[in-house]
């Protein structure tokens, strides 16, 4: 039985993000579809076109390594699209939506950049040069996505999505104490 090495959980790991980058393609168009803060739909659609480029690059690292560019299935981001999809079925106000979508799009974030982090340094380990440079620039772009979501929600979509709920909470307690 042959022993792995990092070189084989190198190409396994990314065939897994070439894979989760290919999935993000889909689906954030449809986050930006359903967003309604004109900044989060920009942010999405501005994502889009990075992750776009970000499968380039992967193409450049995987040829780099001496291999062509293969997808493995990444369950991971499987899990994290159909949780973004919950949270766009959602009947809810529309800040309340943005809240939403903004977390689950954090969780994508959050799952690259532990990916990018962990090929960045296998691919300086290895001496694939190239390919640690290539694959930093995209830690880089998930690393600013990510600061911008949370940005977009701290500027005002979870204080506009915290004043809807406020209203709710004022209105259900009102409805609790009204007269029968």
């Amino acid at each position: 039985m042959k022993r792995h090495t990092l070189h084989d959980l190198f190409i396994d790991q990314l065939r897994d993000t070439y894979d989760a980058e290919k999935q993000l393609v889909k689906a954030l168009p449809k986050l930006a579809k359903v967003a309604s803060s004109p900044d989060l739909q920009e942010a999405f659609t501005h994502h889009l076109e990075e992750t776009e480029r970000q499968i380039e690059r992967l193409e450049k690292v995987f040829e780099a390594a001496g291999y062509k560019a293969k997808s493995k299935t990444c369950e991971a981001m499987k899990g994290l699209v159909e949780e973004g999809k919950d949270i766009m079925d959602w009947k809810a106000e529309p800040d309340v939506l943005d809240a939403g979508l903004i977390a689950a799009a954090q969780k994508v974030e959050h799952y690259e950049i532990a990916s990018y982090g962990c090929l960045c340094t296998w691919a300086e380990k290895l001496g694939y040069h190239e390919g640690q440079r290539l694959l930093h620039e995209t830690l880089e772009e998930e690393k600013h996505a990510d600061e911008k979501l949370t940005q977009l929600a701290q500027a005002h979509i979870n204080e506009d999505a915290a004043a809807t709920a406020g209203a709710e909470v004022e209105a259900n307690a009102r409805a609790e104490t009204a007269p029968v």
